[in-house]
């Protein structure tokens, strides 16, 4: 964004949402183990709400955003969030709503995720 550049910053803002996600299943596989095929295969996905159930967070979430609406609203943004979107043009309010909705400084979904990997 500092930049002058909306659609990178929206997209790699999502994709640090994915990175995040996938962190979360992969706490679940520990050195040397063999990993579940079908979670492997589960986990080879760029939808995110997807992998928030890959994750086994979708439960969790639902809970926190009962008594945190401004992660209820990040969660909105964010879950939209495609790797198509690189390709997508961005106009700059899209993209600062996208950064602040996967963290803000004070809040957003990726802090939330920090909590569970």
């Amino acid at each position: 964004m500092a930049n002058g550049l909306p659609d990178g910053a929206y997209y790699l803002a999502g994709y640090s949402a994915e990175c995040a996600l996938k962190a979360c299943v992969a706490k679940g596989t520990m050195q040397h183990d063999f990993p579940d095929r079908k979670l492997v295969n589960e986990s080879h996905t760029h939808n995110l709400i997807e992998l928030m159930r890959i994750s086994q967070l979708t439960p969790v979430l639902k809970t926190a955003m009962q008594t945190d609406s401004g992660l209820a609203d990040d969660w909105t943004v964010v879950q939209n969030w495609s790797e198509a979107s690189r390709y997508q043009r961005w106009e700059v309010w899209q993209a600062q709503r996208m950064v602040a909705a996967v963290e803000n400084g004070s809040g957003g979904l990726l802090p939330w995720i920090r909590l569970h990997w």
